[in-house]
């Protein structure tokens, strides 16, 4: 297996909310090289702006972005008029964290957003999107790809989507694998940072960092489900988050509503999920967002967010414990339904 020699991180300026830059100062910055960035502030450290959104830092990259990201599957789910108008609600109250992925709708999310981030909405955010290729060939060809129907020259951090089997840290750091390519579009200015997600089980993931680590890559963000119901089976959060935190590597917690199955065995409300995901050190909690209830919904989660009081945690994981222990309400991790890589193997390469 090949061994990479890491990149060193970009040069950001930390009073950039969103870390946004040109491609062409983006690269400038690049080789200036060697700047160390150094936020010095762990991933739940936060700046809150006059608007009432809460900003943290993404890890060691000195980038602030928005506490609470918009989900690019759920995005891409109402009419295409009604799911633009949604995205630029939500940067105009200050979410400046997009998620997105190649294969959402056949990439149809990645179509709609670029359509949004015209007129100057793409220099107001932080650009997340993830490729499913495992081969250099086709991770190379997704970025590509991503960076068309996106209608940018850069996107911001660029993950390996779905790392949800045993092997696949093997197959992407492989030589030929999707690694290269992700690392080479890096040294393109194609992408400013690199990270991985993942849904089915914790082991997994601590596989792909020690496998960065062998290969010398640090990875600057890593997502996964945070909720109330993972903190009693099959927890990220306890064997997942205490790793990132010490590394600084910028968390993105996903599914804080665990899909909105949470609702289905328990009474837990939706911003209690959301407070809960916020009280982690999370960079970022990204949320399903299909309408304006919805983003109304997440948006007073962030105004009337503040840090839980123990007594708070633990009566709201007592509610959820029960529900949680076999998993049922996290078929994320339990059944093969929600794997689009399962089912679309082609899309590995």
């Amino acid at each position: 297996m090949k061994a990479y020699q890491d990149e060193p991180n970009y040069p950001t300026n930390p009073d950039q909310r969103t870390g946004s830059v040109t491609r062409r100062a983006f690269i400038k910055a690049t080789a200036a090289a060697g700047i160390a960035l150094a936020s010095g502030l762990p991933a739940a450290s936060a700046g809150t702006s006059a608007s009432g959104m809460l900003y943290r830092r993404l890890g060691k990259t000195g980038v602030k972005i928005s506490a609470i990201g918009l989900g690019g599957y759920h995005a891409g789910i109402p009419p295409e008029e009604e799911g633009i108008r949604l995205i630029r609600s939500a940067i105009d109250q200050g979410i400046t964290f997009m998620d997105n992925c190649w294969d959402y709708h056949n990439g149809g999310s990645e179509v709609r957003m670029g359509k949004a981030l015209r007129d100057g909405y793409r220099d107001r955010v932080f650009l997340m999107s993830k490729i499913d290729g495992h081969t250099r060939k086709a991770a190379a060809n997704q970025i590509d790809e991503s960076l068309k129907r996106l209608q940018t020259d850069h996107i911001d951090l660029m993950q390996f989507h779905e790392v949800i089997r045993p092997t696949d840290p093997e197959k992407i750091f492989a030589e030929g694998g999707g690694m290269e390519a992700l690392l080479e579009a890096r040294k393109q200015g194609k992408v400013r940072f690199i990270g991985f997600t993942g849904h089915k089980d914790p082991s997994i993931h601590l596989g792909m960092l020690e496998a960065g680590k062998r290969h010398k890559v640090r990875f600057d963000a890593v997502q996964m489900p945070l909720n109330l119901l993972d903190a009693h089976f099959r927890s990220f959060e306890k064997n997942v988050l205490p790793v990132l935190v010490k590394e600084k590597i910028g968390v993105l917690g996903m599914k804080p509503l665990a899909s909105g199955q949470i609702f289905k065995g328990t009474n837990a409300t939706a911003i209690e999920c959301l407070h809960y995901a916020l009280n982690l050190p999370t960079s970022v909690v990204i949320t399903g967002i299909t309408n304006m209830r919805e983003l109304d919904q997440a948006l007073e989660a962030v105004r009337t967010f503040k840090p839980m009081k123990e007594a708070v945690v633990a009566a709201l994981l007592e509610k959820t414990r029960t529900a949680a222990l076999d998993g049922k309400f996290e078929p994320f991790k339990t059944t093969g339904g929600y794997d689009g890589t399962t089912h679309n193997p082609h899309w590995l390469g």
